[in-house]
């Protein structure tokens, strides 16, 4: 232990950071820039090959920094795992889908594991960053690298650090954020700590991996259980005649008590539509039903649908069919001003809108290309002919560069999931708001 805390001390340590995504490669860029030599894995080639040549292809990092640490021979990305054998300290940042029937899938945490195993050798620091069940670590990780005869807390070192980015957040980076970790024994918690505090100043140590496990799964769940009340509240407020927006902007004046949430067609990323799952299949092994977890993933699930309809209303109105309407959907992005499509709701939309007839084009700043329903879709120029063209506007994602005054001018019908048209003065156009 001495030996591997005095190399991550002098910054010494060879870091290996397997995934590199939107959690992966800013941590690798972070360490990198703090001196550490650090091994990216990345089994896309093509991701690979673009790091290695200083191309930049998450928005969270800077394209200055990345081709800085590239060129210093600070960070190199790799697409096999046998650089393995040179770490000192390895971060697992890989996807944990879920399924088809919405149960985890950790078969990507369990590869990763396999082949770590083949190269563990004493000294080693292992730290999971990915999003998982309580008990993941110890329970699967654990007996796959102990197999060679060596103990956790003395020959090597396991810990779980759930990984907290938010992309597009300008304001709170990687090292901006608190670092929660967990570690199998005071030894690999001490490490850990050690590690994460070269590039993070408040680090807070919980007593084991199974804590931080929770504490993430417990983020997500608490944004994704408000973000359906206030979806649920939206459609009674609809029903009631009462503007959301304006109950929620008069709420969140009481300076105690109270966390704004939002309406929205759905919820999107890579965490908030998964990881309560994670949870609700995890409690089940207990004789737990987790009724108002599972209810609110129900609820948010529902709203895709219900954007549909309230489209379809506006167009009824209108004495026109949704089979065969002209319908131009305003961002495919799961939030505003990134590029990121996973989960996002406005691809589920748009897979609804189809199966019912609608004539359907998107148009996305930052997504020039996406996949629905196993089809390819491009982005559509956006100009005043697409939008006159028309027979309804949905605005899914509000990226700030879209102009939403002239977006409600030049439009009959306009279907707001955001509030994005709050401050249009006299829009012309008909606007129907979740």
């Amino acid at each position: 232990m001495k030996k591997l805390k005095s190399k991550i001390n002098s910054k010494g340590a060879n870091v290996a950071v397997i995934g590199l995504g939107y959690v992966g490669l800013p941590l690798a860029v972070s360490f990198a820039l703090q001196g550490f030599k650090v091994m990216g894995i990345e089994q896309n080639r093509r991701r690979k090959k673009e790091i290695n040549q200083c191309k930049n292809y998450i928005a969270d990092v800077s394209d200055k920094e990345l081709s800085r640490v590239v060129k210093q021979k600070k960070l190199k990305a790799y697409d096999d795992f046998k650089c393995l054998a040179k770490a000192d300290v390895i971060c697992i940042c890989v996807p944990t889908p879920l399924d088809k029937n919405k149960q985890p899938n950790i078969s990507y945490v369990r590869s990763v594991t396999d082949q770590i195993a083949k190269y563990l050798k004493k000294d080693q620091l292992i730290i999971l960053e990915s999003t998982t069940y309580p008990g993941t670590t110890e329970e699967i990780i654990l007996p796959k690298l102990q197999t060679k005869g060596m103990q956790v807390g003395k020959d090597f070192f396991l810990a779980f650090s759930p990984e907290r980015v938010d992309p597009g957040n300008k304001q709170f980076k990687t090292k901006d954020i608190p670092k929660v970790l967990g570690g199998v024994t005071p030894q690999c918690a001490e490490l850990a700590k050690i590690f994460y505090g070269k590039i993070i100043s408040n680090v807070h140590v919980v007593s084991s991996p199974r804590v931080a496990e929770m504490e993430k799964l417990l983020e997500n769940v608490f944004r994704s259980v408000n973000i359906a009340l206030v979806n649920e509240l939206a459609i009674l407020c609809k029903k009631m005649d009462i503007n959301v927006w304006e109950v929620i902007d008069a709420a969140k004046t009481k300076p105690y008590g109270f966390m704004p949430f939002y309406p929205g067609p759905g919820i999107g990323g890579h965490c908030i539509p998964l990881d309560p799952f994670y949870l609700s299949w995890r409690a089940r092994e207990f004789d737990i039903t987790t009724r108002f977890i599972e209810l609110a993933g129900e609820v948010n699930e529902k709203m895709p649908e219900y954007v549909v309809q309230l489209l379809q209303d506006g167009l009824n109105q209108n004495r026109q069919s949704l089979k065969g309407a002209k319908v131009l959907v305003l961002g495919v992005a799961y939030k505003k001003d990134i590029a990121d499509w996973r989960e996002s709701p406005a691809l589920k939309i748009i897979e609804i809108l189809k199966a019912k007839g609608a004539m359907v084009s998107y148009n996305d700043p930052f997504i020039p290309k996406v996949k629905i329903n196993g089809k390819m879709h491009t982005s559509v120029k956006l100009n005043n002919k697409a939008l006159q063209q028309s027979d309804c506007v949905l605005i899914a994602t509000n990226h700030s560069q879209y102009d939403y005054e002239n977006i409600v001018n030049r439009s009959g019908l306009v279907i707001d999931t955001r509030n994005a048209t709050a401050n249009v003065a006299r829009p012309s156009a008909r606007i129907i708001k979740i």
